[in-house]
């Protein structure tokens, strides 16, 4: 895939790195043999922003590097299965991997951290914590474990808490409550809740959910909800979303990999990471509010979800945190932090952000 009409000086300008290449990074480059990557998506080619985004991300390393550095790219299940990339980038059959860290919540919980954390701070808190609080610091060390190295995939941005055929008004719905999830760690807590988590492919979830195999679902948000058909296959939306508040992407590099390429090169990979992320997170903020625009005027019912519901779900995520904690030395000290800083951001956005936003929301221009 070409890169698009932009053209690679517009390209380079954009990732912030046009005065790099002006100071003699480019001639160092084609000074250097071609290095060939493979990287695993676990999305399909059809998901055009998730698959699209490790596209993006090839071509800009490819665009930096004046294509000494080729990376080719898979779609979910052509090298393996879409779970099957973590094993394949730590066993080295492929240097790298875009996916959502945590999928593989049930190997260490401290995926989810940064990725699918339930209750988590926004996108935008979470890049703060990352790049200028003690996360990049916190998370690089237990990647580092894993052999590998994790730098940002983009966010899904505005999350749904699911599509109900009958939304929950108590704690008490919840159980036996046949939901399809995407893993991590709300199956533990949907578990305890007494619901039952459903495995499903994203194909199959719009028809089993309209014969009425599965009682409840969810996938990504608005966009890719309305990309499956789920708002014909259940008449409710539940608002606001308990799961995370936007799904992190990541992209997972074989440390031994990423340690065998020149600085030149680092640099292109997490310049190229960076802009791939910056342009997922920025397509999903214009898709989702479009088409929750969309779904609601065909017909979709938005319902939020009572306060009492919602405190179940937290007091259930509250005990599963704990759990981990106890048994994790790792995610007890990531977390903590985490989410002292998360409590600050959240005291500074009372008073000043969420108040302007909930004032400008029913205002016109």
């Amino acid at each position: 895939m070409e890169i698009p009409s932009m053209g690679r000086r517009r390209l380079l300008k954009q990732a912030g790195i046009a005065a790099v290449l002006a100071t003699g990074l480019a001639p160092a480059v084609h000074a250097q043999a071609v290095v060939r990557w493979r990287l695993a998506s676990s999305f399909p080619r059809s998901s055009a922003v998730g698959y699209g985004a490790a596209e993006t991300f090839v071509q800009i390393v490819r665009a930096l590097s004046g294509g000494r550095f080729d990376i080719a790219v898979h779609a979910g299940g052509e090298l393996m299965t879409p779970l099957g990339v973590l094993d394949a980038v730590q066993g080295g059959s492929i240097e790298a991997a875009h996916t959502v860290p945590g999928w593989f919540h049930d190997r260490h919980p401290c995926f989810a951290i940064g990725s699918m954390l339930p209750f988590g701070p926004d996108a935008r808190q979470t890049q703060a914590w990352m790049t200028a609080g003690n996360g990049r610091t916190l998370m690089n060390a237990f990647y580092a474990g894993q052999g590998l190295v994790a730098l940002d995939g983009g966010s899904t941005g505005l999350q749904m808490s699911g599509w109900f055929r009958r939304a929950p008004r108590s704690a008490a719905d919840f159980k036996g409550l046949r939901l399809r999830t995407a893993g991590g760690p709300m199956d533990a807590v949907m578990a305890r809740l007494g619901a039952v988590p459903q495995k499903l492919a994203a194909t199959g979830i719009a028809d089993a959910l309209a014969k009425g195999r599965i009682d409840a679902a969810e996938w990504l948000g608005p966009a890719d909800d309305q990309a499956l058909g789920l708002g014909s296959a259940a008449p409710l939306y539940g608002a606001s979303g308990w799961w995370v508040d936007g799904l992190g992407l990541g992209i997972l590099i074989q440390q031994k990999a990423l340690a065998a390429l020149s600085s030149d090169q680092r640099a292109m990979i997490e310049a190229a990471a960076a802009q791939s992320a910056a342009m997922l997170t920025a397509r999903y903020d214009v898709m989702n509010a479009v088409a929750l625009k969309q779904l609601a005027a065909a017909g979709t019912k938005v319902v939020s979800l009572p306060q009492p519901v919602m405190q179940a779900v937290f007091s259930a995520w509250t005990a599963v945190a704990a759990d981990s904690a106890a048994k994790n030395a790792d995610w007890q000290r990531i977390h903590a932090d985490l989410r002292a800083f998360q409590r600050a951001q959240g005291q500074a956005t009372r008073l000043t952000g969420s108040r302007l936003e909930a004032f400008m929301a029913n205002r016109s221009p």
